[in-house]
């Protein structure tokens, strides 16, 4: 089965995309799903770590439900993240560096699935999400 969506996407994402995919010689929406894909691990992927804070997210109440839903990395992150992100691709990474980009994607994919699962169980609750922000870290 497959399912259809809706995304808004930064203007600047959005054509990042679109270079990648120009450059891969595909559409913009192949390029996304396997972005998608590679970022959204299956269940029996996240670590233990992971899946309990996310299971654990289901007995918050609802406040602390839309503050998970609103989190994001502190901008000096984000920062730090796309710059080695382009450094990697202008001329590659030390192995201290590269390490440290590990740890930011892991940061930033766990602040992702965190605001994810947090707007799932809000609309399970019978909330209207569409106020969330998305793309912003």
């Amino acid at each position: 089965m497959i399912h259809s969506m809706t995304l808004k996407v930064p203007d600047t994402l959005f054509q990042r995309l679109r270079q990648q995919a120009e450059a891969a010689e595909r559409s913009v929406e192949d390029e996304a799903l396997d972005v998608l894909a590679t970022a959204v691990p299956s269940n029996d992927e996240l670590s233990s770590e992971l899946a309990e804070t996310l299971f654990g997210l289901s007995l918050l109440n609802d406040q602390a439900l839309w503050q998970a839903a609103r989190s994001h990395l502190a901008a000096e992150t984000v920062k730090e993240l796309e710059w080695l992100n382009l450094k990697q691709q202008r001329e590659g990474l030390t192995e201290s560096e590269a390490e440290k980009l590990d740890l930011l994607i892991y940061q930033y994919e766990r602040v992702m699935l965190v605001r994810a699962q947090a707007a799932v169980l809000l609309k399970e609750r019978g909330y209207d999400i569409s106020n969330l922000q998305p793309g912003r870290a």
